[in-house]
């Protein structure tokens, strides 16, 4: 951010509003621009996988989206920059063909110039009836920090130890880390009672897909305690489960002739029995569900373990849901693993602050979840800020995804958060843990 601009609006002049917003923007932008240094020009520019947009083409999508919801849309500018048009719109050009990028530093300037106009607009801006707009583009420029970590990732495993990259996302990337304090999760699953459960959000920085709240029934099941560890996992490897037909459902068993796998992708060879299973499709969670005779949990079932009170802990004039499986205070470092503060996985039950009111560790940050839910539309769900966002995806062929990861940022991590991939994705850091009932 160019240094004149605070002198130009000062957060003495801001209104509180304004101020959060302003924070916002900027703490994201940090963690965005540093996530890419020590990348060099080739991996800035070369797509790493089929299904993933170089690293530096999601850096200019983010200027391009925020130029255009805030200036074009939302200020009434002229069009920003039209040269970058087709090139960094999400349905500009195919993904095998954005590989033809400006330098990082075209690419940063490119930026600047477009924050430079936000934060005049953010002067004038109608944020009483509009902050929600703002608030998306905070969360839209968070997921695509996490898919440059994934791409970075998948860089360093297609470069080996030799070519490492060095970018701090990654840096501490399978160092031990120190195991579980006293108290760690019990192996047994734990009991949520059935009933009425408020499913959804409707708070200012709800995403579309997540309203309206809604109550839903539950009936009562078991959940597991925490993630599935690489110990748990291996124990199906070394039964052959990649290779027995009977764990597999028709779909998975298709989708496992077509790919040669044998463990997850983002497995831990060394120090890593404790950690949770990372890089998993949806196929291979479900596969191992069957074979210790589980089941993965609904959204609704894995959204009330997170941040459902029971009956018993809730005070007369409190609610029973909390924004996150501690409590409504945001994380830090004492509840969850997230951020890509720790450059990869913690060892399960190692934030024993973070526990749900159910007893439930983990479920924020440090790996995805699975869930057995398709995505799909809430009651009354309206779209926006455009009808694609997430109506294109509630085509049966996208799964559920719940709790963010160790790399994902604070603005999309909640409860009530909704991430979508079509089953055979795992080279996010997915993983999951197994329900009953």
């Amino acid at each position: 951010m160019p240094s004149n601009l605070a002198k130009r609006f000062p957060s003495t002049a801001r209104q509180p509003l304004q101020e959060t917003i302003w924070q916002h923007l900027t703490t994201s932008r940090t963690h965005t621009l540093r996530l890419f240094e020590g990348v060099n020009a080739e991996i800035f520019c070369r797509q790493a996988d089929a299904d993933f947009s170089p690293v530096g083409w999601h850096l200019g999508h983010i200027g391009y989206t925020e130029g255009l919801w805030l200036l074009e849309k939302e200020a009434g500018y002229p069009p920003q920059f039209p040269e970058y048009r087709r090139l960094f719109a999400a349905d500009g050009l195919p993904k095998a063909e954005r590989q033809n990028l400006p330098s990082f530093a075209t690419i940063c300037d490119y930026l600047d110039q477009i924050r430079d106009q936000v934060w005049d607009y953010l002067q004038v801006a109608p944020l009483e009836s509009r902050a929600w707009l703002w608030y998306w583009l905070v969360q839209h420029e968070s997921q695509h920090c996490e898919t440059i970590i994934w791409v970075l990732q998948l860089h360093q495993q297609q470069r080996g130890d030799e070519g490492e990259l060095t970018t701090p996302a990654l840096r501490t990337r399978g160092k031990p880390h120190p195991p579980a304090e006293p108290g760690s999760p019990p192996k047994d699953m734990i009991y949520v009672e059935g009933g009425p459960f408020l499913l959804g959000s409707e708070g200012l920085d709800a995403l579309d897909n997540e309203q309206t709240s809604h109550r839903v029934e539950v009936p009562p099941f078991w959940i597991d305690p925490y993630p599935v560890t690489q110990r748990q996992f291996q124990r199906f490897i070394d039964a052959g489960g990649y290779q027995n037909r009977q764990f597999w459902s028709a779909a998975g068993w298709r989708w496992l002739q077509d790919h040669s796998v044998c463990q997850p992708a983002h497995w831990v060879e060394t120090d890593g029995d404790s950690l949770p299973v990372c890089g998993v499709s949806w196929y291979e969670a479900e596969a191992f569900t069957q074979f210790v005779g589980k089941r993965l949990p609904t959204e609704a079932e894995w959204e009330k373990a997170a941040c459902w009170q029971p009956k018993s802990l809730n005070a007369p004039t409190s609610t029973p849901k909390r924004t996150y499986p501690w409590g409504d205070q945001a994380p830090t470092v004492e509840e969850c693993n997230y951020g890509g503060l720790n450059g990869g996985t913690t060892p399960v039950g190692h934030y024993p602050q973070g526990q749900s009111a159910y007893g439930c560790y983990d479920l924020l940050g440090n790996v995805w979840e699975w869930t057995d839910t398709w995505f799909h539309p809430y009651p009354d769900f309206e779209p926006y800020p455009y009808q694609g966002y997430s109506m294109a995806y509630f085509d049966h062929r996208h799964r559920v995804l719940k709790g963010g990861s160790w790399a994902t940022h604070p603005p999309v991590l909640r409860s009530t958060f909704r991430n979508w991939y079509e089953p055979r994705i795992r080279s996010h850091f997915a993983g999951f843990r197994c329900a009953y009932g």
